[in-house]
C-alpha cells in the first residue's frame, strides 16, 4: 500500500470512484459526476494547502482523500473540510481509515487545527468510522440537501488536530 498526493493523472481512477457515488446515493450532493478534466483541475487547484492523496497498491488506486476550506472567512483559516471514498471493491478494508490518518496528519503538521466532515444521514458506516477515529458530532443540518427525490439531513463531524490557544503564534 502506498499513499501518495494525488495527480492530475489520478483524475480517471478518482472518477470512476466517485462517479458512482454522485450518480447512485446521497452520499454527495452533487447532481452529475465530474469529469476527469474537472478532477485534474480540482486537484491542481487544491495545491499543497488542500491535499488530495490517493491509497494504491499495484497500479490499482484503491481510494482518496482530499481536504478543502471549510469557510471562506479569514477567522476559518486554521480548520479544514475531510472527504474521503473508497472503491466498492476495497470498502470495510480500513482504506478510509489510513487515509483519513494520513490527511489529517498533513494538515496538523501545516498547523490547521480542525477538521470537519459532513456526512449524509443515514449512514451508519461513515459514522462509526469518523467516530473510530476520534470524530465528535457537532451538529446536523436537518432537511439541508433534495436528492434523489427525497430530502436528506447531513451531520457534522469534527476533530480536534492539535490544542493552541494562537495558532498565529505557531
Amino acid at each position: 500500500m502506498t499513499i501518495r498526493l494525488a495527480t492530475p493523472a489520478d483524475a480517471e481512477d478518482i472518477v470512476a470512484i466517485y462517479g458512482p457515488v454522485v450518480r447512485d446515493t446521497p452520499i454527495s450532493f452533487e447532481f452529475e459526476p465530474p469529469t476527469v478534466e474537472q478532477i485534474q483541475q480540482r486537484i491542481t487547484e487544491s495545491g499543497e494547502r488542500y491535499p488530495w492523496i490517493v491509497d494504491e497498491v499495484d497500479g490499482d488506486l484503491r481510494g482518496y482523500a482530499h481536504a478543502s476550506p471549510h469557510r471562506h472567512r479569514a477567522a476559518y483559516q486554521w480548520c479544514a473540510e475531510v472527504s474521503v471514498y473508497v472503491s466498492s471493491s476495497y470498502q470495510r478494508q480500513g482504506v478510509a481509515r489510513k487515509l483519513y490518518r494520513d490527511l489529517c496528519g498533513r494538515l496538523r503538521d501545516q498547523g490547521f487545527v480542525n477538521v470537519y466532515a459532513g456526512i449524509a444521514l443515514p449512514n451508519p458506516a461513515s459514522v462509526a468510522m469518523h467516530a473510530a477515529l476520534g470524530f465528535e458530532s457537532v451538529g446536523v443540518y436537518r432537511r439541508v440537501g433534495f436528492k434523489l427525490g427525497k430530502w436528506h439531513d447531513v451531520g457534522w463531524w469534527g476533530l480536534r488536530l492539535r490544542e493552541t490557544d494562537d495558532p498565529t503564534a505557531d
